[in-house]
């Protein structure tokens, strides 16, 4: 576990980034800055076990979760509010927050909040996921809250925001109103292909990335911007494997060659989902090497301003908070 340094100031918002393996706590002091942070393994698919504990209902897990992150700062400062976002509110998670439809404005979204009696004397507000009915629908669950607190870190009303990660995601704002969002499962599909198919068999993901890597992932990229990509994603990862019995890759490189194509043909496809969308203003969320990676690409197709958010998550959290009357504006 690790704390950031602990403070004896009166509590504003304690604020939880509760995903699938980690669980992040923030604790906000009144005029809205973090003053204590943890983060601990307990994700809702890996909650703490029981110790000698009589408890064995089905939020058990989930409290007992909660005290590890943060059961001294509710014993410590009570009465603060509790807000929490990502996939606690999922099926999985310790209560479903039911999906509110896009398009929909930031400010909605902190007005319905799922409330849970945690039984440790405070009600968790969760904070519900996003979805877009389509023919072929798409959801988010948590990088709401970060697209809340980049809006409100930017000061913009109309901005794509890119998301890298396992599954990338794209939202478009415009009037501070979530139009449309895009997932690719390109961080999934990359751990997938270099793991359990014959492409990883001959490549070195040890090292980390150097001049020839950095070459060999501009390389793959490349390849979704021109007739090569037109193949198809497919088509084209074997290529790979191909560079490498050939000799013109190495074992290292051909793994950074097809982190390339694989977020090539993320940002490839933007394009042709949403007209003009690279002529956006446009600011990514995530790793920072990550999205050094994605400004890369981003660049190849004249995309030079790009944007990284710092901190998006616990801005968003305290913004939802405000949205959803748990506390209130600081004084000026």
């Amino acid at each position: 576990m690790t704390q950031a340094t602990s403070t004896s100031s009166a509590s504003g918002l304690i604020a939880l980034d509760w995903g699938t393996s980690s669980l992040r706590a923030y604790r906000f002091d009144a005029d809205g800055r973090v003053t204590d942070k943890r983060a601990l393994p307990w994700g809702v698919m890996n909650l703490p076990p029981a110790e000698n504990d009589s408890d064995t209902s089905a939020d058990a897990g989930f409290r007992r979760a909660l005290q590890a992150a943060c059961g001294d700062w509710l014993r410590d400062f009570p009465d603060t509010p509790l807000i929490a976002a990502g996939m606690v509110g999922s099926k999985q998670g310790w209560r479903e927050a039911p999906y509110l439809d896009v398009p929909l404005g930031i400010d909605d979204i902190g007005q319905t909040l799922t409330a849970v009696d945690t039984g440790l004397g405070v009600q968790l507000h969760i904070v519900p996921g996003l979805l877009q009915c389509s023919t072929l629908p798409n959801v988010i669950r948590g990088e709401e809250t970060q697209v809340a607190g980049i809006l409100d870190q930017l000061q913009v009303d109309d901005i794509l925001i890119g998301l890298p990660g396992t599954h990338s995601k794209w939202v478009h704002v415009r009037d501070r109103r979530i139009a449309h969002f895009d997932t690719f499962m390109t961080g999934e599909m990359y751990a997938v292909l270099c793991n359990h198919t014959i492409l990883g068999r001959t490549m070195q993901r040890d090292g980390e990335a150097d001049a020839a890597g950095d070459e060999a992932f501009l390389r793959g990229a490349v390849v979704a911007k021109t007739t090569d990509g037109c193949a198809g994603l497919l088509s084209n990862i074997f290529s790979s494997r191909t560079l490498g019995l050939t000799g013109e890759l190495s074992p290292c490189a051909q793994a950074h060659y097809l982190s390339g194509l694989l977020i090539g043909h993320e940002i490839a496809a933007l394009p042709a989902l949403t007209n003009n969308v690279l002529q956006q203003r446009i600011a990514l969320i995530g790793d920072d090497f990550l999205c050094n990676r994605y400004r890369q690409v981003l660049a190849l197709y004249g995309v030079k301003q790009v944007e990284i958010a710092a901190a998006a998550t616990e801005h968003g959290m305290w913004k939802l908070a405000l949205h959803a009357g748990l506390i209130a504006p600081s004084s000026p």
